[in-house]
């Protein structure tokens, strides 16, 4: 990653974010509730569409030099949000799965809470949220995590009613998304209070070179990459990862010989889980029912990896098994995303008991809230 003019760059636009979010923004143009608000164009991002979607749940086409092509940014906005032109709220970024688009990212769980805005930015097909060493390849631009930590997360606060703070700021995310959620929140610890990974690929070393391999299949466009995508389908005609790059354009060579395989470890997950200290960590992970075959026994072994990873460290966390791996990848639209979704609300500062009696009648979900309610709240 490149540090020194990226931090300086940083610097810069979190001062006018800064000063931005000083007026209620957000707004404008939604009066009638269906219109989506004006958010104008900056921090490198050019709408190159109108908003798509109602007043509470549009997204955003953009186009930026560190990716490229045209990239969705999907936002979803509390019910009450234009109701009191005062009130700021907490933020969930939520990364999505690989082959997957913001735009499809229809779960009920994530438009469950009333006090949260929640943030769902692009990350292509194979972004596997990091900038990408090989930035000549055929696909362009790579930098998919100067994009959304530099652009959006400020471009967000500018232009919406934001608490713009760490222990208001939340990144989750499934499968590829899983590893993009721990991946910033060890990149920038002073960004996130939480991060949650949901059948993530949390762990890319040599322990778990099956995960690894995965990650290098997708970026060639290799046939197993389709077969064991969260798309479900084996159509290598249609490919979501066409066209296919060299091997090292990622993290450089996967192999671990001579420690050629440097950058796959300076960005794994697993390996770095002290950067965590002082962020609330929540892991959810299937066991595929102990079947190969299911694409959910293989991301549980990184997850019970980064689990004995934190224990030794003696670092809190929270750790879900949520069964035989019905909540895979992108379709995760269980009791697990909405118990994740729950989590982070209830530690960015709201009250369970009001999301509980969304679910009255439920005992189950009673004692889900419960134990939410009893979770440490980060700062």
């Amino acid at each position: 990653m490149k540090r020194t003019s990226l931090w300086w760059r940083t610097v810069v636009a979190w001062a006018v974010a800064a000063a931005a979010v000083i007026a209620p923004v957000g707004s404008a143009g939604a009066a009638d509730g269906t219109t989506p608000p004006h958010l104008p164009n900056g921090f490198g991002l050019t709408q190159v569409a109108p908003a798509v979607g109602n007043a509470h749940d549009f997204y955003l086409t953009v186009t930026t030099p560190q990716v490229s092509g045209e990239q969705h940014i999907k936002i979803i906005l509390p019910r009450g949000y234009y109701d009191d032109p005062d009130r700021r709220y907490p933020v969930l970024y939520f990364l999505h799965g690989s082959p997957d688009d913001p735009v499809d990212q229809t779960y009920p769980a994530l438009s469950m809470s009333d006090r949260m805005i929640t943030v769902i930015p692009d990350g292509g097909a194979r972004s596997w949220y990091a900038n990408w060493l090989n930035q000549k390849t055929v696909l362009g631009a790579q930098n998919w995590e100067t994009f959304h930590l530099e652009q959006v997360v400020p471009f967000v606060d500018a232009n919406l009613r934001t608490l713009a703070t760490k222990k208001s700021r939340a990144v989750a995310g499934i499968s590829m998304g899983g590893f993009g959620a721990f991946h910033y929140a060890q990149a920038r610890p002073d960004l996130f209070g939480q991060t949650a990974s949901l059948s993530g690929d949390i762990d890319l070393s040599a322990n778990s070179m099956d995960l690894r391999m995965a990650v290098v299949a997708s970026v060639t466009d290799a046939l197993g990459a389709v077969c064991a995508s969260s798309s479900g389908t084996c159509d290598p005609e249609n490919s979501p990862y066409k066209p296919g790059v060299d091997s090292d354009a990622l993290f450089g060579s996967p192999y671990p010989v001579f420690n050629v395989d440097w950058r796959w470890n300076q960005v794994d997950p697993s390996q770095h889980m002290d950067r965590l200290r002082g962020i609330g960590i929540s892991i959810y992970t299937g066991d595929g029912g102990g079947s190969p075959l299911n694409p959910e026994f293989w991301v549980s072994g990184a997850s019970k990896n980064v689990k004995a990873r934190l224990d030794a460290l003696g670092m809190p966390y929270y750790f879900v098994n949520y069964g035989d791996g019905s909540g895979w990848g992108t379709r995760c639209d269980g009791g697990a995303l909405e118990q994740a979704v729950d989590e982070m609300a209830h530690r960015l500062g709201q009250d369970p008991i009001a999301l509980r009696r969304r679910w009255d009648g439920n005992p189950k979900r009673h004692a889900l809230y419960d134990r939410a309610a009893a979770l440490p709240v980060w700062s």
